[in-house]
């Protein structure tokens, strides 16, 4: 008996409950096709897998792959595909793969958590995508896997250095992939362009991130960064066309791109033709989704502007309707185009240029000058001309300046006028919209000092000055911006709400071609109108430099000091500090006080270490000037892989003079900041100050170094600010630092040292030199070398003083004896004319007396003469003596005619 077998065939699931994917390729190249249920876990009836295309395949601009057939088929009109990549152009809700995820900060203040950043994300705007604008460090995110290798591009604007802007990528492992510096950190953006950046991408799954926070300090809310047009090329195949975003269309089959409607047509969601609007009452931009009524004209409809100057000339102010007219005249409410104004005279040349009688002015021949209302003269012998550009007048507007318009949103404004001539000053026109950034720009092609001052110009090459002044009737924004070399703009100086008439000056460093840029915005308020006079001059003054020396005379004495041990740029980062939301930042100074090296502080800097060529590639991004200062960002707690330097500003570019006292020009240090430790050497303060006026210091900023002698430090020494103000500055404008050092002491000279005598040993002594406690000086003379002199042991003093003790001694005994003697004669000698003295009394009777035979005694002499011998006596008694006669002969004289002699 036969049998039969069989099995039951489960039906197939319909299409639409899966979709279709290729499995990773193996290691023949080959890749099967499988059925993804579209309910996870629903694998009952899915078709079997079968044999995929080869890895290699891919699909050509305009096609996608039909997974059903594994074929290319073109792409529907009104929708569109790249082939092998994928773009993101519309951001009215976040695309499918794409994240936005906060950080949280690490470092928060009591009272605040991970909470905190939330709410903050990217936001999606239509157009773009719109970062968060507060602390918070937010990361959009999106990961696509490549078959090969492929690279991301996208457009952005980044307006605002307070806000931290990064782009990196990470492989499927959440390790970083290697990327310079410049393709990691985006560049600043004139305010309402966009700018293109790419990358290039490796084959598999690249993570893609772009991170921003803001660093506020206390200041307004930071411009958020904008993204668009996000387009990645690499993917193996796009399994669906996209369709065409509102206001744009695709008119056949097979369309790589899409085409924006014309103006005053519209179009809506994957449209292959634009609808027209009802002209007579509604107006649609180029690249509308919908129609807009017409509005009544007003006074931002129109803009003034002044003729040429004709053969007679002369000028006219006429008016025109701002292109294309979008509003309505006949309706209430609406404004009428004013008449045009009478013919005037032409206001004269700008200094440099000359008019001979013709309608337009020239420039001055080189090796002339003007100043605008004379003929061109030669310069006198022994000079030569100031060049630059100086703008006094303005009927037209000069050939290297141009004006425009530019909306954050990318809507087209760019055909109306952003500033208009005004004869003696330019304004800005009247805009569209609050959006809009009216853009007045200069280019600059280099510069040149006068030969009599170029070779000591140091640092400076021009300057530019420019007078303005705002008026608005709510919020509005003046920024001037910079871009060097064409590389990237940045904001040099901005100013909010009304600004009274006033004068801006900012010094160029650099021999470069430069753009010049002031870009006014107001808010809420389309009736705001600022005013702007513009003058550029290159003058002739530049940069003075200290030689690192300084002398200093007190009464007899005089310091000579060199501080060229102290090093070209000295560095001081103080803090921490924290923001309101806690994010930790370092104030980070750079300061040079002597000598042609300047100090630099740059922005966008992951490493601290960075040497001099590199700091001078990053072109505008770096200040360089005597003292600067940058806000350091360490990597904790804010998200972000390294530390990070960012608003760098310029503290002072102006050496002032250097002196011991508290005050120079107006600029004063305050003592009781820096009590001084030594009354013998004075502190050194170096004085400068920055010519860059600020909101809070019209005047400029001002910096003191304070330079101390301290023989305990180095010779670089050490920096420090006042314990106080540990900002550097206690009212924001006047900075005030102390670097104590060796190399701040005076130098040494013979007053500073003293000799010491050593012990005598075998007849020689040293002697040496030593400094004098404490050492306050350095450098200069050197200590003698120890010397050796003969000497006298103290052996032989001893000997010598012991025999002039006994000479004495004998000379005493003898000088004793010989006046005791002659004492003893002189007493008796004494008693005898005592005695012949007293005439009224007899002579007294001898004790022993022999009177001589035939002599009466009674014819003695009462009075006895004693007569000193004479020479000759002395002999004959010395004969007398040897004849027997022992006697000495005493004459006694008395009253009495006889005299009676003792022999």
């Amino acid at each position: 008996m036969l049998k039969a077998a069989g099995k039951m065939t489960q039906p197939l699931s319909p299409a639409t409950d899966y979709y279709f994917e290729y499995t990773e390729c193996d290691s023949t190249g080959s890749r099967w096709r499988v059925a993804i249920p579209q309910i996870p876990g629903a694998c009952t009836g899915l078709p079997a897998p079968v044999q995929g295309t080869e890895c290699t395949f891919s699909c050509k601009a305009g096609e996608f792959l039909e997974m059903s057939a594994q074929e290319c088929t073109q792409c529907a009109a009104g929708s569109y595909s790249l082939g092998s990549g994928i773009r993101f152009d519309q951001w009215d809700y976040m695309p499918i793969g794409f994240s936005s995820l906060a950080t949280s900060l690490e470092n928060s203040l009591p009272g605040y958590n991970s909470l905190t950043c939330n709410s903050s994300s990217w936001v999606p705007q239509g157009n773009y995508l719109e970062s968060n604008r507060d602390e918070c460090t937010v990361s959009l995110i999106y990961a696509v896997h490549l078959k090969k290798q492929g690279s991301v591009s996208f457009e952005y604007q980044y307006p605002d250095s307070n806000l931290l802007f990064e782009f990196f990528i990470q492989n499927d492992q959440c390790q970083e992939m290697d990327q310079s510096d410049d393709k990691k950190w985006l560049k600043l953006t004139k305010h309402g362009e966009w700018a293109t950046h790419t990358v290039n991408l490796k084959s598999g799954t690249n993570i893609l991130y772009w991170r921003t926070g803001g660093v506020t300090m206390g200041k307004k809310v930071v411009n958020p960064a904008l993204l668009k047009n996000i387009h990645i090329e690499g993917v193996a195949y796009t399994s669906e066309c996209f369709p065409c975003k509102p206001g744009s269309f695709s008119r056949v089959p097979g369309s790589s791109s899409c085409e924006p409607c014309p103006r005053d047509t519209y179009s809506g969601h994957g449209a292959s033709s634009c609808t027209p609007c009802n002209t007579s009452t509604q107006y649609a931009a180029e690249g509308s989704s919908s129609c807009k009524d017409r509005p009544p004209c007003s006074m931002k409809d129109y803009f003034q502007i002044h003729t040429a100057c004709d053969q007679e000339r002369k000028t006219q102010v006429i008016y025109k309707w701002v292109e294309p007219k979008i509003c309505l005249e006949n309706v209430t409410g609406a404004v009428t185009l004013p008449p045009s104004g009478e013919r005037e005279p032409c206001p004269p040349c700008n200094p440099g240029f000359y008019n001979n009688d013709t309608a337009t002015c020239s420039q001055c021949p080189p090796g002339t000058f003007s100043d605008g209302m004379k003929p061109c003269q030669q310069c006198p012998a022994g000079s030569e001309p100031t060049l630059g550009y100086e703008y006094k007048w303005w009927n037209v507007l000069p050939s290297n300046m141009k004006t425009s318009c530019f909306n954050v949103g990318n809507s087209k404004c760019d055909s109306m006028n952003g500033w208009e001539v005004a004869g003696n000053h330019i304004q800005t026109g009247a805009g569209s919209s609050d959006n809009d950034y009216l853009i007045l720009n200069l280019h600059v092609p280099g510069f040149k000092l006068p030969t009599s001052v170029s070779s000591h110009s140091g640092e400076e090459f021009g300057r530019i000055t420019f007078e303005f002044e705002t008026s608005c009737t709510a919020d509005c924004e003046l920024y001037f911006m910079m871009d060097v070399n064409r590389k990237s703009t940045k904001i040099v100086e901005s100013w909010e709400k009304n600004k009274t008439r006033q004068t801006y000056t900012h010094i160029m460093t650099k021999n470069a071609s430069v753009s010049y840029t002031w870009a006014f915005q107001r808010t809420n308020q389309a009736s705001d109108v600022s005013r702007n006079t513009c003058v550029f001059v290159f003058q002739e003054h530049s940069l003075c430099y200290s030689d690192c020396h300084f002398t200093y005379t007190e009464g007899n004495a005089t310091l000579t000091f060199d501080f060229s041990s102290l090093g070209p740029v000295g560095s001081l980062m103080n803090g921490p500090s924290f923001t309101s939301k806690g994010t930790k930042y370092f104030h980070h100074f750079n300061i040079s006080i002597c000598g042609g090296k300047l100090a630099v502080c740059t922005d966008n800097v992951t490493d601290l270490s960075i040497t001099d060529s590199q700091r001078e590639k990053e072109g505008p991004n770096a200040i360089t000037t005597f003292i600067c200062q940058s806000t350091i960002i360490p990597a904790s707690g804010r998200g972000f892989h390294t530390a990070l330097s960012s608003q760098s500003i310029n503290l002072a570019d102006t050496f002032v003079g250097a002196t011991v006292d508290d005050n120079l020009e107006g600029i004063s240090v305050t003592p009781d900041l820096f009590p001084k430790t030594s009354k013998k050497v004075p502190d050194v303060n170096f004085y400068y100050r920055s010519l860059d006026t600020t909101s809070s210091c019209e005047l400029g900023r001002s910096v003191v170094v304070r330079l101390r002698c301290n023989p305990d430090k180095s010779t670089t020494g050490e920096l420090s600010v006042p314990s106080q103000c540990p900002a550097g500055t206690c009212d924001g404008c006047t900075f005030q630092f102390l670097w104590e050092s060796s190399g701040a002491c005076p130098t040494c000279t013979e007053r500073d040292y003293h000799q010491i005598e050593g012990v005598c040993k075998g007849g020689n002594q040293d002697l040496l030199y030593v400094w004098n406690e404490p050492k306050l000086c350095m450098g200069g003379v050197t200590l003698p070398a120890k010397k050796t002199q003969a000497c006298e042991g103290i052996e032989f003093w001893i000997q010598l003083g012991a025999g002039l003790g006994a000479f004495t001694a004998v000379l005493l005994v003898f000088l004793t004896c010989y006046f005791w003697k002659k004492n003893k004669r002189l007493e008796y000698k004494y008693s005898r004319l005592v005695m012949s003295a007293n005439k009224e009394c007899e002579m007294p009777v001898a004790d022993s007396c022999a009177v001589m035979e035939g002599e009466n005694e009674a014819d003695m002499e009462d009075e006895v003469v004693y007569t000193k011998p004479s020479l000759f006596g002395k002999l004959k008694a010395i004969a007398s003596k040897r004849n027997g006669d022992n006697y000495e002969n005493v004459q006694l004289n008395s009253a009495h005619s006889k005299t009676l002699v003792w022999s």
